[in-house]
């Protein structure tokens, strides 16, 4: 992480910035006056210092020649006006630029940027509640102590590893969107359980504990999920019956080809910044 004396710049501290703004805070590794955030609302920026006691502004270049790391949180259209701008190039040359921009391609960061180390990123909303998920790509001359630098921020609002550029739209699909799909995922459970008697809200307490609880599981112990599959399915079961019904409704592949569809939309985004 940033030594004490360094300081993070977040670039348009909305609600993934200051998720992740809350994440370092409650983590103890900056303390408030490490960190300088910044948003075009007056009132905004007034709120974020108000509420975490760290240094806000509206003025982008103030953020930057103050930053030691700079995170960018602005959306996709706004980075390449952002970050195009001499004077921004200028103070962040030499320094580590993380942008969380979908769509927004390591290239086009360094053609912005040709003397910053660039590191692309995309974390998901469970963020919000520090059980996201995020993955990074460097940029060419991006030092493993700078990798470091950026894994220990994501790693305050919850998991983060480390992929090539080539692989950031199919990361976006399946990290960025994938809470979407499970969800609906989720909401079709519950309704199961409310077709067959129980309140929704207890079929949605039991839905998604019943989740998170197999989620963990693949995490905890290793195992592929079809091992963890067989050891509820058991001869002539309730359980079979129903994978039985689901690979009727094609799931696997109805799933796969979302992940797919969502990974081609992705690597359109951001193209016109």
């Amino acid at each position: 992480m940033l030594a004490k004396n360094q300081t993070l710049t977040v670039l348009g501290c909305g609600t993934m910035g200051e998720a992740i703004v809350r994440g370092i805070l409650r983590s103890g590794r900056l303390e408030p006056a490490q960190i300088f955030a910044t948003d075009r609302r007056a009132e905004v920026v007034k709120a974020l210092r108000e509420k975490h006691g760290i240094r806000t502004t509206s003025d982008n270049r103030e953020a930057c020649r103050a930053g030691d790391v700079v995170l960018v949180c602005v959306k996709p259209h706004e980075v390449g006006p952002l970050l195009r701008d001499a004077e921004t190039g200028k103070v962040l040359a030499g320094k580590l630029v993380i942008s969380i921009a979908a769509g927004i391609r390591l290239d086009q960061l360094a053609g912005w940027l040709p003397q910053s180390a660039v590191v692309r990123a995309m974390p998901n909303t469970p963020c919000l509640i520090g059980e996201g998920m995020t993955v990074i790509a460097r940029g060419a001359g991006v030092t493993d102590d700078q990798v470091e630098v950026a894994k220990a921020i994501f790693g305050c609002v919850g998991g983060c590893l480390e992929a090539e550029d080539k692989t950031m739209d199919a990361v976006t699909s399946l990290n960025g969107s994938g809470p979407a799909f499970a969800y609906i995922m989720l909401e079709a459970l519950c309704d199961g359980g409310v077709r067959m008697g129980l309140r929704r809200d207890t079929a949605m307490q039991i839905a998604a504990q019943m989740v998170q609880g197999a989620a963990r599981m693949v995490l905890q112990t290793g195992l592929h999920p079809a091992a963890l599959k067989d050891q509820v399915t058991t001869p002539a079961g309730s359980t079979i019956a129903g994978l039985l019904i689901l690979e009727d409704g094609r799931i696997r592949s109805v799933i796969a080809r979302a992940v797919e569809e969502a990974a081609q939309v992705a690597s359109k985004l951001g193209q016109s910044s």
